[in-house]
């Protein structure tokens, strides 16, 4: 039945996260740099959805950063792919990322939050199917 990918784009680290299309179940998958994140995908694929986050302004408005992830999901997932990629709010992902894993009492290293952060926006666009 295939498999769900979400991504957490940030210009140093990028989290992943994968969910069986039968489950529905997002789960962080890992974190990796811009050079790793094409063969990850490759390995990991196909996927019946890749799902990105998008940041934007408390107000709902565009920031910088979403045009860079904008920019990465033309020139990454859609150039070098050909992968059309679902947009998925991400407000307020990283803070929950961190609090998730505070909870949970174990020791996580910065690029768990990416992870955790990718895991919840994923999350919340199958939630919404």
């Amino acid at each position: 039945m295939g498999k769900y990918l979400g991504i957490d784009y940030g210009a140093k680290r990028i989290g992943l996260a994968t969910a069986d299309a039968e489950t529905k179940l997002a789960t962080p998958l890992a974190t990796v740099g811009a050079a790793e994140l094409i063969a990850t995908i490759k390995r990991e694929g196909p996927f019946k959805a890749v799902v990105v986050g998008l940041p934007r302004s408390l107000d709902g408005l565009e920031t910088a950063q979403t045009l860079a992830v904008r920019r990465f999901t033309d020139d990454v997932l859609w150039r070098h792919l050909r992968i059309e990629a679902e947009f998925q709010d991400e407000a307020g992902t990283s803070s929950l990322a961190e609090e998730r894993l505070k909870g949970a009492g174990k020791p996580y290293a910065k690029g768990a939050i990416d992870a955790e952060a990718a895991a919840i926006i994923l999350q919340d666009y199958l939630d919404a199917l």
